[in-house]
């Protein structure tokens, strides 16, 4: 789970070595060496027929193409803001997302908001709040990326297949569109297509079929608690590497914004810690 999160964690490093590359092109190579690693992968554990099985009905291709459509969207955009220096608001992102999940669990499974699930919602949006009059302009990089990936959790829900099945079938259905768009842009490639940069694309599928993998893995053994903790590692590696290695701008609205974030998520968990904890001793106590 560590490592996976750090794999997220710390690729904006490794996209960057890709900012003379179009971000749509490396979204499209980012696919497609992605579904060749997951095709290699199904083959070798023989669930290769699995995958046509996963978009067998109109029902299941239905929520795979929306679901895809999510993680394009949210894989699209997290490279063009590595690109354009806005790897701060991308760790913000992925900070606010646990919280938006919990809204979109009331809204689509009619799950209950407990009170410090509220107050860390509300904290949330107070930073939210404060970044938009601070700065002008609403952190929208940000909140496309917590709203695509939680829209994108509430459609796995929804589906009964298996992780890696589920998203090679995610890939395999964004392929077409990838392809056309690398046929399409083909004839601007020779400005950047150099040895160095089709070994980070190729590289790009490893790094995007390696921590889901690794976190499929981990959830099928550690507590959710767990892994809703350590997936924090995510966004405070992506700030790190903002702040500190790519040096791009930390306001004082952020300095505002971001710690309550963290108090907001610092609620939020102590609360999921206690709700797991008091399941855990109800479900120990006989009859």
């Amino acid at each position: 789970m560590i490592v996976a999160c750090a794999m997220w964690g710390l690729s904006p490093l490794f996209y960057a070595q890709l900012s003379h590359v179009p971000a749509g092109e490396v979204l499209a190579h980012r696919t497609l060496w992605s579904l060749l690693l997951f095709i290699v992968i199904l083959i070798f554990q023989r669930r290769l027929a699995a995958l046509p099985r996963a978009i067998g009905t109109g029902r299941r291709f239905g929520i795979i193409l929306l679901a895809s459509t999510m993680i394009a969207v949210n894989w699209g955009l997290f490279i063009w803001s590595v690109q354009v220096g806005r790897v701060t608001e991308t760790s913000l992102g992925y900070y606010i997302f646990p919280l938006v999940a919990v809204l979109f669990g009331m809204v689509f499974f009619g799950e209950r908001l407990k009170g410090a699930q509220m107050l860390a919602v509300g904290l949330a949006s107070c930073a939210v709040v404060v970044l938009t009059i601070g700065l002008g302009a609403a952190p929208w990089i940000a909140l496309i990326l917590a709203v695509t990936f939680a829209f994108y959790g509430v459609l796995k829900k929804r589906l009964d297949t298996g992780p890696v099945v589920s998203v090679a079938a995610e890939v395999l259905v964004l392929a077409p569109v990838a392809l056309l768009w690398l046929a399409y842009t083909w004839p601007a490639s020779d400005a950047w297509l150099t040895p160095r940069s089709l070994i980070f694309l190729v590289l790009s599928g490893p790094m995007t079929a390696g921590p889901l993998m690794l976190f499929s893995y981990a959830t099928r053994r550690a507590s959710m608690a767990t892994v809703g903790l350590v997936q924090y590692l995510n966004p405070t590696l992506q700030f790190f590497c903002a702040v500190v290695v790519f040096a791009e701008p930390f306001t004082r609205w952020h300095a505002i914004a971001f710690p309550l974030i963290w108090v907001a998520l610092a609620v939020y968990s102590v609360s999921t810690l206690r709700t797991a904890s008091k399941a855990k001793r109800d479900a120990a106590v006989p009859g």
